[in-house]
């Protein structure tokens, strides 16, 4: 429309000046250009040029208008423009009762019709004044996240090995207060396979190595890492990481678990089950839980059978779920077709080595010690 617009005014012109032979030809080409209706296009052609309209003055806020909201902002305990707005009808009347503003038609008037983007505009150096001369930072982990697509519980379609659930474990106890281990669980969404992974702190690359390791214990290669919001994942280290690696980067909703039900049913089912909700710190507990995690993973995958979702159906309020037969994890990665014949194999000589027994034990053996970590722990800090 805007090109129509340009051509008409230039067309236009020539048109008013031109003979009515000339006019023909210059109307049919017009025409041809433009799709109008003839007679539309001669109506148009015919009326004379627009003048360009005046732009209208702004209203202007003056010294008394900024000083004025400085009070009404200061009255409001500081609150944000378009709160500060509402409440202007409201504070006004009773300053100027208490005697701490003058009672003035014109000011009164002029904020009156003030809109909230014109009120941070004159607020913006008291603002700053306020806060000692620090503006909030805009954070770098929300440009990372507008970065990252969303992909939610019904968005995976049924996916090839290789494309796994990331989610963080806390083992702070009661007290999420100071530094204390957490684990990374990663479930793969086509298999079940799942690993957990301990780490020291909450960084970014000691997350990094975590993913890393993973990757190894997977019997078939990561093609996709799914995060949650959480910043030790949405940041410019992690992200440009697992992409320069070659894995699909996609989070969560922010505030919506069930994007992620697939690891944060293993969260429980296996992390809480196996550790429980005591405080681990050091990198003793660490050690521990590598060594709960070493045998509990293969006790878990190769041993364990779980469910697999088949269908899910509503029928007014109720909700019908169908699963698959129970099979452990293995099984499904032995009878999927995208995985390949030399993972299959080595898959299966692992299988034949597995004594559950043994494995059991040692998983009983862990847990005992991260058991006696919590109690000398508990024990110490009361003597203190």
């Amino acid at each position: 429309m805007a090109t129509r617009k340009e051509l008409a005014e230039a067309v236009g012109t020539r048109y008013q000046a031109s003979t009515i032979e000339e006019r023909s030809a210059i109307l049919d080409e017009f025409v041809a250009i433009t799709g109008y209706h003839r007679k539309h296009a001669i109506r148009l052609l015919s009326k004379p040029a627009a003048e360009p309209r005046k732009r209208q003055p702004r209203a202007r806020y003056g010294t008394a208008v900024r000083e004025t909201l400085c009070i009404l902002w200061e009255v409001s305990d500081r609150v944000c423009s378009k709160r500060l707005k509402v409440m202007i009808p409201v504070l006004l009347p009773a300053l100027i009762q208490h005697g701490k503003l003058a009672d003035d038609a014109a000011l009164q008037a002029q904020l009156g019709q003030i809109s909230p983007a014109t009120i941070d505009r004159l607020l913006a150096p008291v603002r700053l004044a306020a806060a000692k001369g620090r503006r909030r930072a805009a954070g770098k982990s929300s440009a990372i996240r507008r970065a990252v697509p969303i992909r939610t519980f019904g968005d995976w379609n049924d996916p090839v090995p290789g494309y796994v659930e990331v989610d963080f474990v806390a083992h702070c106890g009661p007290n999420l207060c100071g530094s204390f281990v957490q684990t990374l669980v990663l479930t793969d969404i086509a298999t079940g396979w799942t690993e957990c992974v301990p780490v020291l702190t909450r960084d970014g690359t000691l997350v990094i190595d975590a993913i890393a390791k993973a990757r190894e214990l997977f019997p078939f290669p990561l093609l996709g890492v799914d995060f949650d919001n959480d910043s030790v994942f949405m940041n410019e280290r992690v992200v440009g990481w697992c992409r320069g690696q070659g894995l699909e980067v996609t989070r969560a909703r922010a505030y919506r678990k069930n994007d992620q039900a697939w690891v944060e049913q293993k969260n429980g089912a296996i992390v809480r089950r196996l550790v429980g909700y005591g405080r681990f710190e050091g990198l003793e507990s660490v050690q521990m839980l590598t060594r709960l995690y070493r045998a509990s993973r293969l006790h878990t995958n190769l041993m364990q059978p779980s469910f697999k979702l088949k269908s899910k159906t509503r029928i007014g309020a109720q909700v019908v779920k169908q699963y698959h037969p129970p099979i452990p994890p293995a099984h499904r990665v032995l009878l999927h077709q995208a995985v390949s014949g030399e993972a299959k194999d080595a898959l299966q000589q692992r299988l034949a080595a597995a004594d559950p027994v043994l494995l059991f034990t040692e998983i009983r053996a862990a847990q005992a010690e991260l058991g006696r970590r919590v109690d000398r722990r508990g024990l110490g800090r009361r003597n203190v």
